[in-house]
């Protein structure tokens, strides 16, 4: 038999994504693996989800999404991101992910480097694989709240780096960029001729300052992706938009083509549906996970492990590394012991190795359960 492809062969699963799998059929397990809101989706949208099969949107559509879409996209990105683009400049994708993987596909080529987090959401050093291009890590700091250095991220860039990569809101951290940090990342990519990409699936899941939008600050080398998952509890609806520059947005619905063709037509009409009805639904998670926030980072401080807390998001990392085990064998042992589920640090990068992440979008009762059996699992294994 021919061999496989090499580079998405020696890739790594994500850790979420193991942990998740080993709770497959056990009952009882108090899920924080995962970025799910707990919360349903908004019924005016099942609704729309729903009218759409029965009238008729079954069907294809324009590979960058319908038109009424992505008007709706235009004003969302006016009023919240505070940058404005034409319709052309927006394609409507089957999820963030595949937002962020098209919008990378339409950028890099094999040995292109390609700046990213430490720690990172893993599907960014997984896309890089599949490219053949390489991942570059600078740092997020925990001592300045998990913010880049500035000169470190300039250090790293090299003849052959192309992108910088930007998470703010930050999954794993759930930092919160301020606008003056975005606008220097910007013109940092400006001086070295780098293409932004900013990651802003939290965008709408702020605490403490509100976001800052890169291509606020330049919308000619921003790429900017979204999805509607997180914001409107959407996640089995897999779908989510890019924005672009004129010639990026072009070349990313040409890759729509021989990739997925286009969104869901029914998702799209939900997606419509979101944008345009109640934004009263927003303001309540938002605020509830505002309140869980509180309570996981009370918890921490009660047990000693308090590090920091989130300013956006709805994940806090916690400190095992007393246990001796590294993130992956904590997260097992932890989900064995206490049916707890937790993501290892170790998937979002070497310096959270000695880390677990907790999604706290889950019921605040099984929150406060979940963390209490966390903190006494690492009281309990002090080496």
């Amino acid at each position: 038999m021919k061999p496989l492809a090499r580079a998405p062969s020696a890739m790594r699963h994500s850790g979420i994504r193991e942990i998740v799998n080993l709770t497959v059929g056990v009952p009882g397990i108090i899920h924080m693996e995962i970025g799910q809101p707990d919360f349903p989706t908004p019924e005016h949208i099942v609704a729309a989800a729903c009218a759409a099969m029965r009238d008729g949107f079954t069907r294809y559509t324009p590979s960058a999404g319908f038109p009424s879409l992505r008007e709706l996209v235009a004003q969302k990105l006016r009023r919240v991101n505070h940058f404005k683009v034409s319709l052309e400049q927006i394609n409507i994708t089957p999820s963030g992910v595949n937002a962020v993987f098209t919008a990378l596909a339409a950028l890099v080529e094999p040995g292109d480097e390609v700046l990213i987090p430490d720690p990172a959401w893993p599907n960014y050093e997984m896309m890089m694989a599949c490219f053949n291009s390489v991942p570059v890590r600078y740092t997020l700091d925990p001592r300045s709240g998990f913010l880049p250095d500035l000169g470190q991220v300039e250090q790293l860039v090299s003849g052959r780096t192309k992108v910088l990569i930007i998470n703010t809101p930050s999954n794993p951290t759930g930092a919160a960029f301020p606008a003056s940090l975005v606008r220097d990342l910007v013109r940092l990519a400006e001086e070295h001729d780098l293409w932004l990409l900013s990651d802003e699936a939290y965008d709408e899941f702020t605490y403490d300052r509100e976001h800052a939008s890169a291509a606020a600050v330049n919308t000619e080398r921003v790429i900017s992706t979204y999805t509607f998952s997180k914001t409107y509890a959407m996640t089995g609806f897999r779908i989510g938009y890019v924005a672009a520059p004129p010639e990026v947005s072009e070349l990313i619905n040409k890759l729509m083509e021989p990739n997925v063709t286009c969104a869901s037509s029914i998702s799209q009409k939900a997606a419509e549906a979101a944008l345009s009805g109640p934004q009263d639904c927003v303001r309540v998670m938002r605020d509830s996970y505002r309140e869980r926030r509180d309570v996981a980072t009370g918890i921490l401080r009660t047990h000693g492990l308090f590090l920091y807390e989130p300013q956006g998001a709805f994940y806090i990392l916690v400190d095992v590394s007393s246990t001796g085990m590294d993130s992956y064998a904590f997260a097992r042992a932890l989900l064995q012991s206490e049916k707890v589920a937790v993501a290892p640090g170790g998937t979002f990068g070497p310096s959270t190795d000695g880390h677990v992440r907790v999604s706290y979008c889950v019921e605040k009762g099984l929150l406060m359960e979940g963390l209490s059996r966390l903190c006494a699992f690492i009281a309990k294994n002090h080496s």
